[in-house]
């Protein structure tokens, strides 16, 4: 039976693409759709729906290839600045539910990923630090969860103002 994940038939030899790097762990590939030439998908070989499932193996190697693909993107093609992007569920608009990233040349004014739909207003000081201490109080939650989660086998320094 074939798998209706396009990546991993492209990892399996069942669909086309354009790789321009490959490991144990990830893949990367030429995306077809190429709004500025050099749009890049970085993708782990294990599959994921979305970074909050990878582990932090995985994680650190998806790391070191979008460093050194970013860095060979930004040399082979013309570029005013880059766009990284991961998409997660309906509301950002992932269209491929394996985890991926997008690395993806940017011109400017060429209107891309444009982060906020008009000019971002600042959050109180005091929602602002609400919002600081939930998620100090998620990723305690996180690394409470003992020798395999993912906060144990990385250094995390120590947030400001817990």
């Amino acid at each position: 039976m074939i798998n209706e994940c396009v990546f991993c038939e492209i990892m399996a030899g069942r669909a086309p693409a354009d790789v321009v790097y490959e490991d144990d762990l990830i893949i990367a590939l030429i995306d077809p759709r190429q709004h500025h030439p050099g749009h890049v998908l970085v993708i782990p070989r294990l599959h994921v729906n979305d970074v909050r499932q990878l582990d932090p193996n995985t994680g650190a190697a998806l790391m070191a290839a979008l460093i050194a693909i970013t860095a060979a993107v930004g040399r082979a093609f013309p570029n005013e600045g880059m766009s990284l992007w991961h998409s997660i569920g309906p509301a950002a608009y992932q269209e491929i539910p394996h985890m991926h990233v997008h690395v993806h040349p940017r011109r400017l004014g060429d209107g891309l990923l444009r982060v906020y739909p008009g000019a971002p207003v600042d959050a109180d000081p005091g929602a602002r630090a609400a919002y600081a201490q939930r998620l100090r109080q998620a990723l305690a939650g996180e690394s409470a969860k003992g020798p395999g989660s993912v906060l144990a086998s990385v250094a995390v320094p120590h947030a400001r103002g817990s």
